[in-house]
């Protein structure tokens, strides 16, 4: 299987299987159009010549078919299936639980009109998690890792700063049994930054491994559908405390990380925004949300999402261009040490190696199940787990969904996000259509940035 495509003046070709990835010119790109695995060496020479003899020289036509049949011969162009297809379906067992996502605050202060957490409380009651929940599931975690050294824990919400003693003293705790439990934990908090100060700060650059900052770019976008509960701007509160944290932060690891929607289609725009502000580190992401909602992104609106993606990969070259940079999350992709074999079939690993924990302690497969009863795992009160439904996440792979065994992009999305797949096409098998668009372009343009290092360091 290969792919090709046209970018940015690049002839862009991928090898599915074998990841290979190859900038070719105008007749390779044409004559890989006709020629595949099948009649790559059957195809005869004079119907080929005939065939693009209006645009190209003979001699070119031939030393470009022998070109196309050496790449065939050292793997790298239609490749067979690494990992045997059907075949292993079956084989991709339950694994270690890795990590968790403690929800350490079912209640929010702001009011997202686009949050799938029903504005913070995943539409139950508002509560704070309680500490003896919050050391439950860190004991849950460990003695559900296996021979796991390094275990992961993003504090989520709501807004988990609204519980931030419990927060500070969950950390505390895990970090009291880590060695003797031969653990090393790693902790991630993602957060409005509305009740960010001076202390908040300084723990979370002292103990967070990674910290998410909430902000939509643009005031007049953020603030659109970002308004604290008086109906206020919270662009105005948070955007000095996040410059303030990421300053002192210095080498760390953060994302400033937005919502784009039907409202800010042009999101181009926020990333070079919060550029300007300062972050380097940016994610923006799609709503995915009811498509009767009026912000929601709708199948038409996608040829305008593309031109943005692709609009944001030529600023980014631009920087780089003058030493600067973005570090934009979807298009960070690593063609020489991709991920390992498990991590391409099955991706997050969600309800298998990542879980999420409710205030009450209830487990579910990640944050963006919770309150869908079919999903509920178990809970850390009762020290329950249901395996057979772990079971069925841990089978969750590429080779389990029909669309994705034949799209090319299947070894870098891992079949997309269960939640949405569920959320919208009821099956955590059949991928999200809308997402998967997204995610095909924003790969085409990550690899054409690669494209474009891989030139000028040559």
């Amino acid at each position: 299987m290969i792919h090709k495509y046209k970018l940015n003046n690049y002839n862009i070709l991928i090898d599915v299987n074998s990841g290979a990835v190859h900038i070719i010119d105008d007749i390779c790109f044409d004559m890989l159009s006709i020629i595949n695995k099948e009649n790559l060496y059957t195809y005869p020479e004079d119907k080929l010549i005939n065939q693009f003899s209006n645009k190209y020289a003979k001699q070119d036509i031939l030393e470009t078919y022998q070109e196309v049949q050496t790449m065939f011969e050292k793997d790298q162009l239609f490749t067979n299936d690494l990992f045997g297809g059907e075949s292993i379906k079956n084989k991709i067992v339950n694994s270690p639980i890795k990590a968790m996502c403690i929800n350490i605050a079912h209640d929010c202060n702001l009011k997202c009109e686009y949050c799938f957490a029903a504005k913070g409380d995943f539409g139950y009651k508002k509560e704070l998690m309680p500490l003896d929940t919050a050391k439950k599931a860190i004991d849950f975690l460990i003695n559900n890792s296996g021979d796991r050294h390094n275990l992961e824990v993003d504090f989520f919400g709501g807004e988990p700063l609204m519980n931030f003693n419990v927060v500070k003293e969950t950390i505390e705790y895990a970090r009291s049994i880590e060695k003797k439990s031969g653990k090393n934990f790693r902790f991630t908090i993602t957060t409005n930054g509305m009740l960010l100060d001076d202390e908040k700060i300084n723990f979370i650059n002292k103990e967070m491994h990674n910290v998410v900052l909430s902000l939509d770019g643009r005031k007049n976008i953020n603030d659109k559908l970002r308004l604290t509960k008086s109906g206020k701007s919270s662009y105005e509160i948070i955007v000095p405390k996040y410059q303030k944290l990421v300053k002192s932060r210095k080498d760390k690891d953060y994302y400033v990380r937005g919502t784009f929607t039907k409202n800010n289609l042009d999101f181009s725009k926020d990333v070079m925004h919060m550029y300007e502000l300062g972050f380097e580190n940016i994610s923006v992401e799609p709503v995915v949300s009811d498509s009767h909602l009026s912000y929601s992104i709708k199948e038409e609106n996608l040829d305008k999402i593309f031109q943005e993606y692709e609009i944001l990969a030529k600023k980014i070259i631009e920087l780089r261009q003058k030493n600067k940079k973005i570090i934009f999350f979807h298009f960070m992709i690593d063609l020489e040490k991709s991920p390992c074999a498990v991590k391409k079939l099955k991706g997050c690993g969600c309800g298998n190696e990542y879980v999420a924990v409710t205030p009450s302690g209830d487990i579910y497969p990640c944050h963006q199940f919770v309150g869908k009863e079919q999903f509920k795992m178990g809970n850390l009160n009762d020290n329950t787990l249901n395996l057979p439904l772990k079971n069925k996440f841990s089978l969750n792979n590429i080779y389990s969904k029909d669309e994705c065994i034949k799209c090319w992009a299947k070894y870098f999305c891992s079949g997309g996000c269960s939640a949405n797949n569920f959320n919208f096409e009821q099956n955590i098998n059949t991928p999200h259509k809308i997402s998967c668009a997204l995610q095909k372009k924003r790969l085409e343009c990550a690899i054409m940035i690669k494209a474009w290092v891989k030139l000028q360091n040559n």
